[in-house]
């Protein structure tokens, strides 16, 4: 065994480590029922306000049924037991699970940008003890980080940060000797970090916790950096150890009264304090007008990147309203997870500045500092399809046929754009009502586009099944979730999801419409429906008896095609979903130039030569 942990990463072994003994120790258990029991515990402890668990159906004995819910991974899609579960950014409420203990095979767990709250389990070994991986990132998580964390032995990452974590690090944590990726950031810690032996902690791990020391940050008062457990025993049995702990007191109050201080100040944003210390790093803008700008304006501009000026989230990181001192507005993207060295993220940029297009979100510039990276856009006056489509105020009409036809035609553009007559062509992996933009104008502005490739495809954990790997749930093909291959039918598949949305008016993982013995997602809906020739009971209420009603049944059975399960390659191009709804849509003149893209061969993504054709407004 020496020799051969000699030539294996240690993540490899970990993994085979931890395979073979939850396979060792489960194989005389029931496993199966426990995990079931797991999940229904996880639902009915959580909130669920966007209803995004609806899948989790458990009126159902078919082995394997819970493999097929949101954000799980089984160890094989025919049998109920839990490998990983990812519900990352969903909305949910409540706090940290305790049925997870059930789910005795699980070796992720991803609960990351939520709204969580409370502490955490003292006895985190009992709840999850086999994890190579636990993101409890971006919650509300409050009290002390349990020193039981320690005994999970196993753990590859551990991501607390974002939180409300109070008190002292365990110096524990020091034994997780298999430990890769370790941050606390921006919690209300206090006290000296722990020693690793087997890892070093950057001071990004720490960031936005004024109260620690040690390690990687300033030197601790009175003791040494590498064992504070030593600081501790020396000053129980030292000869002042009254003076100690009222100092200690002292101490442990003003730097709680810092942190108040800092918490209670709107213009500071807690892991934006990390990054200050490079406010002279200019950006590399591409266009001119804001050539000039800095770091330091871009974190005037969004209030040191609060949470106020957050105007969207999702895979590929959050994205920030800036206003700028003349009153112009940017868009600011903090991309979260990329792997690549600054080096490689320029080169990548250099390569992105210069795809340009009037249905792609213009790529202003960008910026490295330490490990962020910063994307700068062109701001978009009316936010997000997907909130125009789901969140209409009582004060707000909903979106007319016109407008919702206007974006699928524009988008549509520019996605075959991007599949057929860019250089290098791009596959875009996360379509959603998410990625559209709309403008002043509502034109639509596609966003994220070549995303993917910066993003770390590659997790530490094994698995056999994976849902929304690239892409948002209810949006990912079926074939994507087998092969873990994108294709451009993959994408064509996405946008079908979308069209679907316009149309119906419905979320991709919950149906209101649908009747409550339902439980399935649109596209399953919509080929119930199919199927029992009721296509029309689908659309959209406030579309029906407009006038446009042929219109927007066109646009669904375009639709439909899109989402073909059976084989993709089925499924039409991106550039005939544009040819197919250009026509819907010929009587509306959107634009007075058109691009029209003609393709030079029947490939996916073939060669495309680019034809401006002159059409005057008014003219057929």
């Amino acid at each position: 065994m020496a020799c051969f942990s000699m030539i294996m990463p240690l993540n490899i072994q970990t993994i085979i480590i931890v395979c073979l003994w939850i396979l060792i120790s489960s194989s005389c258990s029931n496993a199966v029922q426990s995990d079931v029991d797991c999940l229904r515990s996880v639902k009915a402890s959580l909130k669920d306000p966007e209803n995004l668990l609806s899948s989790w159906d458990f009126n159902n004995s078919t082995e394997g049924f819970i493999c097929r819910f949101a954000g799980v991974e089984c160890w094989h899609i025919d049998e109920s037991r839990v490998l990983n579960i990812r519900l990352s950014d969903m909305g949910l409420k409540g706090p940290f699970p305790p049925g997870l203990k059930n789910c005795t095979s699980m070796t992720s767990l991803d609960l990351s940008s939520n709204n969580l709250e409370g502490p955490l389990p003292s006895n985190m070994t009992d709840v999850v003890p086999f994890l190579v991986s636990l993101d409890l990132s971006s919650n509300n998580f409050t009290g002390l980080i349990p020193a039981s964390i320690s005994n999970c032995s196993f753990l590859n990452t551990l991501k607390l940060e974002n939180n409300h974590f109070t008190g002292q690090i365990p110096p524990e944590l020091g034994a997780l000797n298999r430990l890769k990726d370790f941050s606390v950031a921006n919690n209300l810690l206090t006290g000296q970090v722990p020693y690793f032996s087997n890892y070093t902690a950057t001071r990004d791990a720490y960031a936005g916790n004024p109260g620690l020391c040690g390690g990687p940050l300033r030197r601790c008062q009175g003791g040494s950096n590498k064992s504070h457990t030593g600081v501790i025993i020396g000053a129980a049995i030292g000869g002042a150890t009254f003076t100690a702990l009222v100092v200690g007191i002292g101490m442990t109050f003003f730097m709680r009264k810092v942190v108040r201080k800092k918490e209670e100040d709107p213009d500071e944003n807690k892991w934006a304090r990390s990054i200050k210390g490079t406010k002279t790093i200019k950006l590399s803008m591409f266009d001119n007008p804001v050539s000039k700008m800095r770091l330091s304006d871009l974190m005037k501009a969004t209030n040191s990147f609060s949470k106020e000026n957050i105007i969207g989230s999702g895979r590929t990181g959050s994205l920030y309203k800036a206003t700028l001192e003349d009153g112009s507005s940017l868009m600011i993207k903090r991309l979260q997870d990329t792997q690549h060295s600054e080096k490689e993220f320029a080169s990548e940029m250099a390569t992105l500045g210069n795809v340009k297009h009037r249905n792609l979100v213009p790529l202003l510039g960008f910026c490295v500092t330490k490990k962020e990276r910063f994307l700068v856009y062109k701001y978009m006056a009316n936010g997000t399809l997907h909130d125009n489509l789901h969140f209409v105020a009582d004060d707000k009409k909903h979106m007319e046929w016109s407008v919702r036809l206007k974006v699928a035609i524009g988008a549509a553009k520019g996605f075959a754009w991007l599949h057929h007559n860019c250089n290098p062509r791009i596959l875009h992996r996360n379509i959603s009502s998410k990625c559209i933009l709309l403008d002043q104008d509502f034109e639509p502005r596609i966003s994220d586009f070549g995303l993917a490739r910066l993003m770390n495809p590659v997790d530490t954990h094994l698995s056999t099944f994976v849902n929304g790997e690239f892409g948002d749930i209810g949006y990912v093909a079926p074939e994507y979730a087998r092969t873990l291959v994108a294709t451009p039918k993959g994408d064509v598949y996405s946008f079908g999801v979308v069209l679907l949305e316009l149309v119906t008016g419905e979320k991709p993982t919950h149906v209101a419409k649908a009747p409550d013995s339902f439980k399935g997602n649109l596209v399953e809906w919509i080929s119930e429906l199919s199927v029992e020739s009721k296509l029309h009971e689908s659309i959209d209420q406030s579309l029906t008896g407009k006038g446009c009603d042929n219109e927007v049944f066109q646009v669904l059975k375009v639709a439909c095609n899109c989402v073909l399960p059976a084989s993709h390659r089925e499924r039409p191009t991106m550039f005939e979903v544009y040819q197919l709804l250009r026509a819907i849509g010929q009587n509306y003149h959107f634009t007075v130039d058109d691009e029209i893209l003609m393709p030079t061969d029947t490939g996916d993504v073939g060669d495309i030569e680019l034809i401006v054709a002159r059409e005057t407004k008014g003219k057929k």
